[in-house]
């Protein structure tokens, strides 16, 4: 691997680490998916900075991500970073959709920051869901603009190795519906699996690495509820695909906030249950799996999250699943103590909950 250092552009907060735009990355192996997911094993969200809805990336009280701030995820001893990027707000109008080249040179020094850790990252599309609207009436719309910015993004990172990850959407689904979070309707089912191939496709096309890179595709709002599950269809059969799933289980007590408790065996019992699904749809029928957002808020019960974060991470690793905890930050929009690392201060206030899920793929 060559890191090529220049003064590529001015970025406070930086620390004068800025990365040249091209990058030798090295070649692609020939793994399959189920390699690669043994690899990335523990991994660690950027979220609620590139993500956010607005033009800058600190928008939402987060700190401007440096060199420094992904070398300590590193040290912690995280394998994979995942990178949200949310492009609406660099995005030009049709017919071209242009991504703003500033923008695509911020998104790949983050990447090169996590690359020059020897990590694997994961760059998606996420916050877009305002035009990602799964319905027919919008659908044709809607793949037009998806496979251009694909198209851009893709050949911005074709040369890079397959320590480089695409996912297609996050959580791909119809805003503000009734549906919204119990699975959608069969069209907006319909609609995320032809974004998917949407997606693929462009980025297939673009040629080099990118015709053997793996790519994560998501269920509707990256849910693991049975019937979306299946639904989810692979396109064209690609054996290069990850599926991701994002799974905050059991929901009172990782996200909803009215459940502060957590370790019994009725507890255990049912986040086995959650995670044999998953394996019985997919694993079990040679599709490797990435959680790619898992974490609890802070009630003010450190116990109780150290024994869920031990218990899932280990139950993920054992059935050959990577998980990546979804990290906000310090977000002056979402303060709900996700975070386990203060980005401001460089300091680990869980870190007890960190190594606990690192810990679980040694």
């Amino acid at each position: 691997m060559k890191i090529t250092m220049v003064e590529q552009h001015e970025n406070p907060g930086d620390d004068g680490d800025d990365f040249a735009s091209e990058f030798d990355d090295g070649e692609m192996r020939n793994m399959s998916s189920f390699d690669i997911v043994a690899e990335m094993k523990a991994g660690w969200n950027l979220g609620n900075s590139l993500d956010v809805e607005g033009p800058n990336e600190t928008d939402w009280g987060n700190p401007v991500t440096t060199r420094a701030l992904i070398d300590e995820i590193s040290n912690r001893g995280f394998n994979t970073v995942r990178v949200p990027v949310t492009w609406r707000f660099h995005q030009g109008l049709g017919p071209n959709y242009i991504v703003e080249e500033a923008w695509l040179d911020r998104v790949e020094e983050v990447v090169n920051y996590v690359r020059a850790n020897n990590m694997y990252v994961i760059v998606n599309v996420h916050h877009d869901d305002t035009w990602i609207i799964p319905t027919y009436e919008n659908g044709d719309a809607v793949k037009n603009r998806l496979s251009k910015l694909w198209t851009q993004i893709a050949n911005r990172f074709k040369n890079y190795s397959d320590y480089l990850i695409f996912e297609t959407l996050n959580e791909p689904r119809y805003e503000n519906t009734p549906e919204e979070w119990i699975g959608g309707t069969a069209e907006g089912r319909d609609m995320v699996n032809q974004y998917h191939k949407t997606s693929l496709d462009a980025i297939r096309a673009t040629g080099g690495n990118n015709t053997s890179r793996h790519i994560m595709i998501s269920t509707y709002a990256a849910s693991t509820l049975p019937h979306v599950l299946d639904a989810l269809v692979i396109p064209n059969n690609d054996n290069k695909t990850i599926i991701s799933l994002h799974s905050y289980f059991p929901f009172p007590f990782t996200l909803g906030g009215t459940d502060s408790t957590w370790g019994t065996d009725s507890d255990k019992s049912q986040l086995d249950s959650e995670m044999n699904k998953i394996k019985t749809k997919f694993i079990d029928n040679g599709k490797a799996v990435v959680l790619g957002e898992w974490s609890s808020g802070n009630q003010n019960n450190l116990s109780d999250r150290l024994e869920h974060a031990t218990y899932y991470a280990q139950a993920a690793a054992a059935r050959g699943i990577a998980s990546v905890w979804w990290d906000n930050g310090n977000s002056s929009i979402s303060n709900d103590g996700l975070a386990v690392f203060n980005r401001q201060n460089m300091t680990w206030p869980f870190g007890e909950i960190a190594d606990a899920v690192i810990e679980a793929y040694d």
